[in-house]
Order: structure tokens, then sequence, then C-alpha cells
């Protein structure tokens, strides 16, 4: 087949398909339609009909990720912070610094409920990029809704680890205890 030529929907969710689950990385919508010669508009749609299928694909900050049926076992942990915006870039730098991951943020809001925005936040590469878009589109914080208030689920591949993070949390004075 002509490389510029088009491709079916269903050939080009199965390639995305593979080209999510090959990487290690999220990829864009931008990278996904550049590859299949479509609009960024197609991705997003069957991004949402492989969910439909029960497609494991998660869409982070940095881009859509395959998330494996069988992850490896690792120790979790939920942990209440609260500080200021300005204290955010710290806050996330203590935790993949002392080797943990960042999966999500929630906060309980007053109307809504609870609100969780996946994050993925691995490494300190990921922080950065994360702390740049914020600024670059002039991005609100979901803690700025409860007044810094917010939990975070955070993974690592020890409970030792887990502990150093609200170690060093605690002593910044961003984590909340009992």
């Amino acid at each position: 087949m002509p490389r510029d030529q088009k491709v079916s929907g269903e050939t080009r969710r199965q390639t995305i398909l593979e080209n999510l689950k090959v990487s290690a990385s999220p990829i864009t919508g931008n990278e996904l339609a550049a590859k299949m010669k479509v609009s960024r508009q197609v991705i997003v749609s069957d991004i949402t009909l492989l969910k439909a299928k029960q497609e494991p694909i998660l869409a982070t900050s940095q881009g859509y990720l395959y998330m494996p049926s069988n992850p490896p076992v690792k120790a979790v942990r939920t942990i209440v912070c609260r500080h200021k915006p300005e204290q955010s870039e710290e806050e996330m730098r203590i935790i993949v610094e002392a080797g943990a991951s960042i999966k999500n943020v929630s906060i309980e809001h007053p109307v809504y409920g609870d609100l969780t925005a996946s994050m993925m936040i691995f490494t300190t590469d990921d922080v950065t990029q994360f702390i740049s878009k914020i600024k670059s589109t002039d991005a609100s914080f979901l803690s700025e809704l409860t007044g810094g208030v917010h939990l975070h689920e955070i993974e690592a591949d020890s409970e030792s680890i887990l502990q150093q993070v609200e170690e060093k949390l605690f002593k910044a004075r961003i984590l909340v205890k009992d």
C-alpha cells in the first residue's frame, strides 16, 4: 500500500493500539496523528472507540499510555498534602527523586464530590514538563479549588520508598498527618 494512502479505521485503531503497547512512555495525539496521516481529532475518536472496547488506555498530560492488564506488583499509597501552588514542583520532585511515581491527584469538591485527574509522573523530566504545561497554558492546579488540600496516589517498588517519601514531604511541611 502506498505510504500516503489512508487506511481503514479498524486498521488504524489496531496500529494505534500496537504503537501504545510497545511504547514505554506516553505518545501524544499529535504524534499518532502524524504517523497515521489523520487529524488529532480522528485520533481522539479512535482512542474513545478503543476504550469502549475495554482497551486499558490512559490519557495523561504527556499523551496516551497503554496500561497492561497485569502490571508488576508495586507498593501503592494515598497521601494527603497541603501546600501553596508555588510548592507543587517541590512536592512532585520530592516524590520522584525518592524513587516513587505520582499516579494521580484528587480533591473533594463541595459540589462535584471527588475529582481525580491522572498524572503519571515518573521522572524529574516529567515534573518539568508538567510544570511547564501548567505555566504555558495558564492553568490552575486542582488543589487551588480546595485551599491547597489534595490527595496523591503514589507508587514505588517498596513500602520503604513510600515511607521515605512521606518523611521528606512531612519535613517540607507538605504532608498532612492525622
